[in-house]
Order: C-alpha cells, then structure tokens, then sequence
C-alpha cells in the first residue's frame, strides 16, 4: 500500500483516542502508526476496507496463485467486529500480530480464522477448507488436471494434519491442541499461518 496520503484522506485524522488505543494494543510508536494510517487512507479515502479491495492488495503478494478464498478468511479474521469491512483500528491490530507477534499470538489469531462458525474449535472440514484455500494461493495451476491433483493432496494434507491436531480424538480441534501441536512443529506454523500482513503495505 501506499504511504502518500492521499488527495481525498481523512480531513481530522486518527482521533486521539483511536491513537491512545494503538498505542496501548499494537507495539507500534506514535510515528509509525500516522505512517500506517496514510498509506491506509491513501488506499482506503473512506476509511474503510471492502473485502474486494482487501484482496486486490493481499493478491499482489502471491501473483502465480488464486488468493482469493484465502482471501476471504484473512478478511474475515481482520474484521473483528463482523460488519462486512476493516477499520483502521482493525487493520493494524492484525497488521501488528501476524508481523510482530509470539508464535502464542500468531497461533491464536490463525486459530480464529480456521474456526470458520466460530464455535470455539474446527472439524475437518474447515481445517479442509483452509488447506485448500492456502495450496491455491501458493499454486500455480495452468491446468485442470494441476487443480485436480492439488485439491487431492490438500485434502490428505488436511486430513494429516487434524489427525495429529486432534489429540484426545474426539473430531474436534480446541484452540488448546491446535497451539499446542504448531509449537512443537515450526513447519506447520508455516504452512498454517498466513504471510505476514506487512506485504500489504510495501
């Protein structure tokens, strides 16, 4: 994203209490929250993130790949409140996590965005859907048959991965098993959690 403020951007700025917020939550500066805040606004003049402009930019990070149903999970996770679109309070909240996080935070916030119902755990088929949605954006597939096979292996690789997940094998992942078997394997924090949020705004 940009970093000019751009010619429509909010006229009064991030209010002193929005400031005071991140300030408090994010373990960003002062400076590098006005900062985030232009590019932001030069984005967004409205102030707010649309899920389709939301995957335009997270698209321009993974170009051979269709990001888009991963997309919308990460969207989903960012808006916090679950009103169809990213405030900046929002945006840098996640932004400040998926970059700057522990391995606890970034775990817990990748949790959020496999439980799809938010039910408080995932069965396999939202750990399914997510695989799935990860080996697109990755991909490239010229071909259906490349598209065939790699929804096959995602499918097994899902099915591996909540089998190892599911530690008392009861069909459902807690937020307990799913940190707890990332931090014992760092290749799956990998391939679990997103890329961080920071190529967004380069």
């Amino acid at each position: 994203l940009a970093f000019k403020m751009g010619a429509h951007s909010s006229k009064e700025g991030l209010s002193q209490e929005d400031m005071a917020f991140l300030e408090r939550n994010t373990r960003y500066d002062k400076a590098t929250i006005c900062d985030f805040y232009k590019g932001f606004m030069a984005d967004c003049p409205e102030g707010k993130l649309s899920p389709t402009t939301f995957c335009q930019i997270y698209s321009k990070c993974f170009p051979t790949g269709n990001a888009k149903e991963f997309c919308d999970h990460v969207f989903r996770t960012f808006d916090t409140d679950k009103n169809g679109e990213i405030d900046f309070k929002e945006f840098l909240l996640s932004i400040d996590v998926t970059s700057s996080g522990t391995p606890e935070e970034k775990l817990n916030w990748a949790f959020s965005m496999y439980d799809v119902d938010g039910n408080g755990w995932i069965d396999l088929e939202e750990m399914t859907k997510l695989v799935g949605s990860i080996y697109k954006m990755i991909g490239t597939h010229q071909t259906q048959t490349h598209l065939a096979k790699y929804e096959a292996e995602a499918k097994e690789r899902a099915k591996g991965i909540f089998k190892r997940m599911d530690i008392n094998n009861d069909g459902k992942v807690t937020k307990e098993e799913f940190t707890k078997t990332c931090l014992e394997d760092e290749n799956l924090i990998d391939l679990l959690t997103p890329p961080s949020a920071e190529c967004h705004i380069q």
